[in-house]
C-alpha cells in the first residue's frame, strides 16, 4: 500500500505534467543519450516522449542513467517521421526543430507556452529531410566556442527548461493541466508502480 507521502508525491508530479509539451527524438540509438533525455523529460514535466526509428529495437534504455524515468513517461515508437509528426501537427502542435540551418533563430525567441513538439536528431546526422519537412520553426542554441553543438541530452535539457520557465511564467504549473480522466488513469497506474517497487 503506497504511503500518504508517496501518494502526495505522485499527485504533485502529475499535477505538473505538461501534456501539450512533447519531445521527439529521431534516429537516436545511443543508449546513454536516450536514457539521459528520458531523465530530463521526467524532471521537466514532460508526459510523452516520441521515438522515431525504423529499428526501435536499437533504442535501448540504460536504467542507471535514466534512473528508471522511463516508468513515468508515456513512450511511443514510430517507424517514420510522418507517422509521428503528421498527427501532432493535425492536433495543433507547433513542430520546433533544433537544427543548424541558416534560418534557425535562438531558442529563447520561440514561444513554448503553446502546444509544442520539440524535435531533435542524432548527434552525428542531425534531422532527416523528412522530419525537417514538418518543422514550423527551427531554433538553435547559441555557441560561443569552437564546438558547433552540445551533447544531445544537454541540448534537450537547455531547451526544455526554457520551455518550463515560460510555462511557469504563464501560470501553467499552478494547477493540473491533464484532463481529469487521464489524470486519474495515470494516478492509478503510477501508484501501482510505486506499490510494486516497494514490494521488491
Amino acid at each position: 500500500m503506497p504511503t500518504p507521502e508517496r501518494i502526495a508525491r505522485v499527485e504533485r508530479v502529475l499535477g505538473a505534467r505538461q501534456a501539450d509539451l512533447r519531445v521527439v527524438l529521431e534516429n537516436v540509438t545511443n543508449a546513454h543519450n536516450a536514457s539521459a533525455v528520458m531523465r530530463t523529460c521526467d524532471a521537466a514535466g514532460v508526459l510523452r516522449l516520441d521515438l522515431v526509428s525504423p529499428n526501435p529495437e536499437l533504442v535501448a534504455v540504460n536504467g542507471a542513467i535514466s534512473t528508471r524515468a522511463d516508468k513515468w513517461l508515456e513512450i511511443a515508437v514510430h517507424a517514420a517521421p510522418e507517422a509521428c509528426l503528421g498527427p501532432l501537427k493535425e492536433a495543433g502542435f507547433e513542430i520546433v526543430a533544433t537544427h543548424l540551418t541558416q534560418d534557425a533563430v535562438p531558442y529563447t525567441e520561440a514561444d513554448f507556452a503553446r502546444p509544442v513538439a520539440l524535435l531533435f536528431g542524432s548527434e552525428g546526422e542531425g534531422l532527416t529531410d523528412g522530419a525537417m519537412a514538418f518543422a514550423d520553426r527551427v531554433v538553435r542554441i547559441p555557441m560561443l566556442g569552437m564546438a558547433q553543438s552540445l551533447n544531445l541530452s544537454v541540448s534537450v535539457a537547455v531547451i526544455l527548461y526554457e520551455a518550463l520557465r515560460q510555462r511557469a511564467a504563464a501560470g501553467y504549473l499552478e494547477k493540473a493541466r491533464l484532463p481529469e480522466a487521464e489524470y486519474e488513469r495515470l494516478r492509478k497506474a503510477w501508484l501501482n508502480l510505486t506499490e510494486d517497487a516497494q514490494g521488491t
